[in-house]
């Protein structure tokens, strides 16, 4: 089993490279505040932002477009031994698409409700929470905690301004 502050410490460097690409899309205008990264063999084998914008593209999503990168960068279709680190909690799109890749462990920054609380739809799988009729998936999710999740909260504030949902 892997040491509890390597962990830790490789959490808190791939999680911050998401929150890094949050940032990205409302900077450069492709979309909402949403990053994610996908890791493989301890390595970033891609590392995307929300595109709906750029893309006109509805599903554009930061880790539908991840997945996207990642099966072309890794050229399959299976990440059963990748991990995936998202600015935020998944939607139910990009959940979705992240239990068909197989994905092993997601870690996500900010909940829902903080981007709820910023205006944005507030739309979260069953499966991801554990609750309805949805089974558990099988996948470990991991939510961020301390400094790293209030970070992650913090990416909705400080880019309202900059852009309009």
């Amino acid at each position: 089993m892997e040491d509890a502050t390597v962990l830790q410490d490789r959490d808190g460097r791939f999680l911050t490279k998401a929150i890094e690409e949050a940032y990205n899309a409302v900077e450069f205008g492709h979309g909402s505040p949403f990053g994610a990264v996908i890791v493989c063999n301890d390595e970033v084998a891609v590392s995307c932002h929300n595109m709906v914008s750029k893309y006109r593209d509805i599903t554009a999503h930061a880790e539908v477009t991840a997945i996207r990168e990642a099966c072309i960068t890794l050229n399959r279709l299976d990440l059963s031994d990748c991990d995936m680190y998202a600015s935020c909690e998944p939607c139910s799109m990009c959940f979705g698409a992240i239990e068909c890749s197989k994905i092993k462990r997601l870690m996500y920054g900010a909940k829902a409700e903080a981007a709820a609380a910023a205006g944005y739809n507030s739309f979260i799988s069953d499966a991801l929470r554990g609750t309805g009729a949805q089974p558990k998936p099988n996948l470990e999710i991991k939510h961020a905690d301390g400094e790293l999740a209030i970070i992650a909260e913090q990416v909705f504030e400080k880019t309202k301004a900059k852009f309009s949902k």
